[in-house]
């Protein structure tokens, strides 16, 4: 195996923006109808949009997403649809040099025709195309039309008509369609997502006009970075329909501020494409940081073409200047990797992202806000575009820039080996072209991985045999394999983001051996999928953990949307069809319940005690995996958010409400946290921090279950340092228990400066089920602070132990967020919560429910 440690030259975020004279640049997004192809019958439709989506709107079909009718809906993507739009131009808009459509995304294999001319055939959902149709229009009424060929029925033959069968067991179907059609994989199932193979307009289409020349693209690409200076190349692509000598002016905007030129180069562009390459520099340049490091500084930059000293086309972007060096290479502890930014390493804390929806126009830019706000509450550095979605918009990749979040890049290749005939690979190649040149300048792209799993697959899952492959058969599969992620994939990356990460598949290590955990990045489902119990999370910790995860059910509310009292049951028909793991799912979650907690007395305490499972699983791994720094330098759970409604691995439900886990992240993703865990007999508490420098004290306390203290003992002047884990101290259980039985006592760490804590944990000698916890007196008070017109603070004090309090509100909307929540309060405590919301307090009062872990169980 090779080993690799690149340096990335500088990316620079993109916020693209066309806007000059002679340059007209509209969507089309109006007065589109759609019909299926066999009826002819035409109803109104939206685009971007889906032809489920239009469906639905037409009353024509039941939400997929309720009940069982995701079996119901399966018809339509066995059927042709088709699209167009009516609309009428006028002679002078006719008169540009170039007048083009541009296709941001076709879903999927689609004949476009304009005023009834083939003029484009497309087959890639993640490509932009862009077509010169000034010949076809005319003055007067005008038509676009998109018709859709069913993926299922374009896909069929190639399976019926190939040699072998791919081994693409996410394919709800059980026949693997989903390898041959260059689409999102997730559409077709996969373990926490229904089947629902989409068609249509996914991403906008735009009539663009232009004269003599345009700017079809911009790369800011670093070639040197230090603290005096940026030396920088604007490698620009320049479309020209009129040969001749122009000028590239490149500006440094700010606001309110005549914008400083920075370079001014003369260039002889000759019909058709161009590129040109403009040097200059940037003095004295601010870096971009992620998050909880420093700033995501970002300058605005502006490329100008000019003609005759007129501005023709111009393209803005925000700009982050970094560095990114991937560090995958062997070491004394076996083979490192870990991100460093600037020159600094960095522990990566975040989660695999899947999309946020099966029906992909409904994602609004508010819901893309929402998931980034709550990843950096979240104490976010990191997110991972996983592999079987789709490349995200390009809103995504902005918020991540200006979040400081570092994005893990897979190309969307998952869980089987795929064909690899000229075609195919010719089309691939297209696919990492347009995406990569699309996403090249954002600074928050750290890596380019070349697919999920598929390398571990082929060396541990047993396809040779279980899909009974002749030798030739697989060694032509491998080969196909090495073509497509080892030639291909890094080929174009080199080309087009030269000196940027690649690796040909994530985990680079297994998790069944041990010395699988001392190499590169791993994904751990020993828990979950191996059934081992939490604790494995202690002592099996990899040199950076890229999945790794639990499921549980989304909150009663969110059930609500699809299933009825009537389906309150694991079992239900209706909770099965939204558990898409069936072979341990529920099963598998009742099992670990009922290991560490009691048996729960009815179905919404099933729901509550699943999320509170989920949540204090993940934070055995978290912090296992932060204490273990610098050996293990990045944690990112599986996973992040749903695209339905049902049973995953979640934090956040489908409608963006946080479970339990997400709020467990945000403890255990702080910047400085305290962690205590037993180790050889010894209860080791040690601190960890991202940016911190100085001393504290910490405090180590032991109490019954009452409060009285059974054993404490304090350290001054404990010295923090930042990127550190450092185990601050170590005492013999028994000492601290002092003969008690470990179900009767709580154990917490606080460190404090100036006699405030800046990090609390409780630590449980004994599972859940074996402490007798009796009810609680809490007292609660609501109120409102003149200063916050956006928050009620609810004050809540106990006499006894209360674990895992969950606010809510009756009949609140998702948006409703608790900034704590599924806490656990000590004897006598008092703590204040936060609640966004403009409702009076009085009403919050009345609307407020506690659920607490003794409240659920059967007694």
């Amino acid at each position: 195996m090779k080993y690799f440690l690149f340096t990335a030259c500088l990316f620079l975020v993109v916020f693209a923006h066309v806007a000059a004279q002679d340059n007209s640049h509209h969507p089309l997004s109006s007065g589109w109808e759609f019909s299926r192809a066999d009826e002819g019958i035409w109803r109104s439709a939206t685009v971007p949009g889906t032809v489920h989506t239009d469906l639905l709107a037409q009353h024509l079909i039941p939400d997929p997403f309720t009940g069982t009718n995701e079996k119901a809906v399966q018809w339509v993507d066995k059927k042709d649809w088709q699209y167009r739009k009516k609309w009428k131009l006028k002679k002078e808009e006719l008169r540009f040099d170039v007048i083009e459509l541009e296709f941001k995304g076709l879903d999927t294999y689609a004949d476009v025709y304009l005023n009834n001319h083939l003029i484009l055939q497309s087959s890639n959902m993640f490509v932009s195309q862009i077509v010169n149709v000034k010949e076809w229009l005319v003055a007067g009424d005008n038509e676009l039309r998109i018709a859709f060929k069913s993926p299922i029925k374009t896909d069929m033959p190639k399976f019926l008509q190939d040699s072998i069968i791919y081994p693409a067991g996410n394919d709800a179907s059980d026949i693997p369609l989903s390898i041959y059609a260059r689409k999102a994989p997730y559409h077709y199932g996969w373990d926490w997502g229904p089947r629902l193979v989409t068609s249509g307009i996914w991403r906008p289409i735009y009539l663009h006009s232009w004269n003599k020349a345009t700017i079809r693209d911009v790369y800011w690409q670093q070639q040197k970075l230090d603290t005096t200076v940026a030396e920088m190349t604007a490698e620009i692509t320049i479309a020209a329909a009129v040969a001749g000598d122009y000028k590239v002016q490149l500006q440094s905007m700010v606001p309110n501020v005549k914008a400083p030129e920075l370079a001014m180069q003369t260039v002889q562009l000759k019909a058709g494409d161009n590129v040109i390459k403009v040097p200059f520099s940037i003095k004295n340049p601010a870096l971009w940081w992620p998050a909880g490091i420093g700033k995501p500084v970002q300058y605005t930059l502006q490329a100008n073409l000019l003609d005759n000293k007129k501005v023709i086309a111009s393209q803005r972007n925000k700009v982050g200047l970094r560095t990114i060096e991937v560090v995958n290479k062997p070491d004394s502890l076996g083979e490192a990797f870990y991100v460093k930014v600037n020159g600094r390493p960095v522990f990566m804390k975040g989660a695999n992202y899947i999309p946020q929806d099966n029906f992909l126009p409904r994602v609004t830019k508010e819901k893309q806000e929402k998931l980034f706000a709550d990843m950096t509450e979240s104490h976010f550095n990191m997110v991972r575009v996983w592999g079987g979605g789709i490349y995200e918009d390009d809103l995504f990749y902005q918020l991540a820039d200006e979040n400081g979040i570092l994005v893990w890049q897979d190309f969307m290749f998952a869980c089987t080996l795929y064909p690899s005939d000229p075609a195919f690979l010719e089309s691939v190649k297209q696919e990492a072209a347009d995406n990569i040149k699309r996403l090249r300048n954002h600074p928050s792209i750290a890596l380019w991985c070349g697919n999920n799993e598929v390398a571990v697959a082929i060396k541990n899952w047993g396809w040779e045999s279980g899909y009974a492959y002749t030798k030739p058969q697989w060694q032509s599969l491998l080969k196909g394999y090495d073509q497509l992620f080892k030639e291909v994939l890094p080929q174009q990356v080199a080309a087009y983001q030269p000196g940027t990460f690649y690796f040909h598949s994530s985990p680079i290590s297994n998790w069944g051996k041990t010395e699988d955990f001392t190499k590169g990045d791993n994904h751990y489902w020993g828990v979950w999928h191996g059934m081992e119990w939490f604790e494995a999370f202690n002592t099996h910790i990899p040199r950076f953990m890229s999945e790794y995860g639990f499921q549980s059910f989304p909150s009663m509310e969110t059930i609500r949307t699809f299933a009825t009292k009537e389906d309150d049951d694991i079992f239900s028909n209706v909770m099965q069809s939204h558990q898409k793991s069936p072979a341990k799912g529920n099963a598998a979650i009742k099992t670990y319940m009922l290991h560490y907690y009691r048996e729960p007395k009815d179905f919404p305490s099933f729901v509550y005690l699943s999320q509170v499972l989920q949540a204090e699983g993940m934070k055995v791994a978290i912090e296992a995996h932060r204490r273990a720094m610098p050996y293990c330098m990045g944690t990112l759970y599986w996973q992040l958010n749903d695209c339905w409604p049902g049973a995953s691995w979640s934090g956040r439900e489908y409608n963006g409400r946080w479970k339990a886990l997400q709020y467990y992240v945000k403890e255990a993703f702080k910047p400085c946290i305290v962690s205590s865990v037993i180790e050889k007999g010894q209860l080791c508490t040690y601190a960890v921090t991202d940016e911190f420098r100085g001393t504290a004290q910490l405090k180590l306390t032991a109490t019954d279950l009452t409060g009285k203290v059974i054993w404490q003992e304090e350290v001054n002047d404990v010295p923090l340092s930042s990127n550190n884990s450092v185990r601050l101290h170590a005492v013999d259980t028994a000492a601290v228990l002092k003969g008690k039985n470990a179900s009767t006592v709580i154990f917490y760490a606080q460190l404090r400066i100036d006699n405030k804590d800046i990090a609390r944990n409780i630590f449980y000698f004994a599972p859940a089920k074996e402490m007798n916890l009796e009810t609680p007196h809490l007292e609660i008070v609501t109120s409102k602070i003149a200063s916050d017109k956006n928050g009620v603070y609810i004050r809540l004090k106990t006499d006894k132990l209360v674990r895992n309090v969950y606010l809510s509100l009756d009949n609140a909307p998702a948006a409703t967020h608790f900034e704590e929540n599924y806490f656990d309060l000590l004897p006598g405590e008092t703590r204040t919560i936060r609640l966004q919301t403009n409702q009076l307090p009085e009403i919050v009062q009345q609307a407020l429910k506690i659920t607490t872990l003794e409240s659920t169980y059967k007694h």
